[in-house]
């Protein structure tokens, strides 16, 4: 095993096929065989990685979703806490997804990037529906094909459908959810495995990138990235911490200062599901959160509520159609929004969830999926830190606002339920 991290193995990956990439592009362009033929190895290797992701994407997201549903609490102990829970996790999800919507839609990401492939291959755009057609559309009239054809929307409704028929069905049904759990589990490790090729992968990815890159897509690259960062940023130390400011006792700056270990700590190992147990002591014993109360949230939260992933995946979509010279248009708003909403619930609580659905979405949009996710996987790691870190602030504040609006039905939940957590 290396003794250095994952993230720091993707850095020099990264870092090694952009200079390489260059270095082999004067000898493209002085017609070198060697250079070319390096390329084209290149570009076989990033492919199979891409292809690799894209494996896992359908079973990972089905697993996902039904493991999630069958793992909810009955309708009893779900209550008004439960139903205020859920609530606020898709309205603060919806919310990132508008505002920055609305942002990309002023700064224009990717505009003008020129990015490679496009004068040379013709893209076979598969437009976004409108959102009638969305709807129309979602209930799939044949599951294989669907599964087939990975459209994700009629997979995430048909996870839905089953997830709460297990759920419904009740103690009979035990045996089947617990056996979605540990499929949710494998496909959770899949990834893992496979993000240990992350290194090599963007490596290849990026040595086919930087042989054709020019400077107005690196400048555009960069904006992009800083335009993420900058959102996510404000998302955790103004937004959060000013609505906890003014519907609870607790101030914006206590709210600052009791979330920084949280904070760090999500932005080190990038992962939702790794932090939920820092997230939990950060809201009983710095927060003074009912356990209760938390014990149900935070799952749930690292499971949907995905705040960081919706503002990271929606600045994707518009940077990656502008810089293809394929700008989504105003009609195509409503179901953008949606299928970034489902997607990013299905995105899982590991590091790489947010390039998992990204990839999914170029190729809903029909864009070169190579070459977009190239880019995406090039710097993920840099963009996931500051998701993570954002999705589990989000969960403490959406648990705090709960737990302060009704602390009389967290208790009686608890009570009820005899669900506990233990504080440190």
């Amino acid at each position: 095993m290396s003794k250095y991290s994952l993230s720091t193995q993707i850095f020099v990956g990264l870092f090694a096929g952009l200079l390489l990439g260059f270095l082999m592009r004067g000898g493209i362009a002085d017609g070198g065989a060697l250079a070319t033929t390096g390329v084209a190895i290149a570009s076989t290797v990033g492919s199979m990685f891409v292809n690799l992701i894209m494996l896992l994407v359908v079973p990972l997201v089905f697993c996902s979703i039904v493991a999630g549903m069958t793992q909810l609490p009955s309708a009893k102990a779900f209550g008004r806490l439960g139903g205020k829970t859920f609530a606020l996790y898709i309205a603060n999800t919806l919310f990132a997804i508008t505002v920055a919507m609305v942002v990309a839609l002023i700064v224009q990401p990717g505009v003008g990037a020129n990015l490679p492939q496009l004068a040379a291959t013709a893209i076979e755009r598969t437009e976004l529906p409108n959102f009638g057609e969305l709807v129309a559309n979602i209930i799939p009239r044949n599951p294989v094909q669907a599964f087939a054809d990975g459209d994700m929307l009629q997979i995430i409704f048909m996870a839905l459908l089953l997830g709460f028929i297990i759920k419904k069905l009740g103690s009979q049904m035990d045996g089947v959810g617990r056996a979605f759990a540990k499929a949710n589990t494998i496909m959770m490790a899949l990834i893992t495995l496979v993000m240990r090729a992350a290194p090599i992968g963007v490596f290849a990815l990026m040595v086919k990138l930087g042989a054709t890159l020019d400077a107005t897509t690196f400048s555009a690259v960069l904006g992009y990235i800083s335009l993420i960062v900058v959102l996510l940023v404000v998302w955790m130390v103004v937004v959060y911490p000013v609505l906890i400011g003014l519907f609870t006792d607790i101030s914006a700056k206590q709210f600052r200062e009791k979330t920084r270990e949280q904070m760090l700590f999500a932005f080190s190992c990038a992962s939702s599901n790794a932090t939920i147990p820092v997230t939990l002591r950060t809201l009983t014993d710095k927060l003074g959160v009912n356990p209760a109360t938390a014990g149900f949230g935070v799952p749930l939260g690292a499971t949907m509520n995905m705040c960081g992933v919706s503002i990271y995946v929606t600045i994707a979509a518009f940077f990656l159609a502008n810089a293809f010279g394929t700008p989504i248009t105003t009609e195509q708003l409503p179901a953008l929004i949606a299928i970034v909403f489902m997607l990013s619930v299905g995105a899982g609580g590991v590091p790489g969830g947010g390039a998992v659905v990204i990839g999914v979405l170029i190729h809903q949009m029909g864009l070169p999926v190579e070459t977009a996710f190239a880019l995406v996987i090039a710097v993920d790691r840099i963009i996931d830190m500051f998701v993570t870190a954002a999705n589990v602030v989000g969960d403490t504040a959406v648990v705090t606002l709960v737990d302060r609006t009704e602390p009389a039905v967290a208790t009686a939940e608890a009570a009820d339920t005899g669900v506990a957590v233990e504080t440190r």
